[in-house]
């Protein structure tokens, strides 16, 4: 695994445009630039997405992440990086694509 950590501060945005952000403070007291960093088990959510489909909005409210089996871990939870998959869904849990993480100035690598 290698890449840019993701934390609180990296921008990070539906398909659509919508602002992701972690719900609540990440779980891990691990802290980059004194920002906390969030892991995969952190619950994102998603505002202000304006998908619609035939006219009728269909938001995105969620990302559920997929890290890779050898990742960096805090506590037991892999750490994101701006390559960890990742698909944002509806609130009917409909897959809706990849959220863009905007990448973060410092990186992790791991052989």
């Amino acid at each position: 695994m290698s890449g840019n950590l993701v934390n609180s501060g990296s921008a990070i945005s539906c398909p659509h445009g919508g602002r992701v952000a972690p719900a609540s403070a990440p779980s891990s007291g691990v802290r980059i630039d004194g920002l906390p960093v969030p892991t995969a088990t952190d619950v994102f959510t998603v505002s202000g997405c304006r998908h619609t489909i035939d006219r009728v909005p269909h938001p995105c409210v969620t990302v559920r992440w997929t890290p890779d089996r050898d990742s960096v871990l805090i506590d037991g939870a892999p750490v994101l990086v701006h390559s960890t998959s990742a698909l944002c869904f509806s609130a009917a849990l409909v897959p809706q694509g990849p959220p863009v993480v905007a990448t973060a100035p410092r990186g992790v690598s791991s052989r």
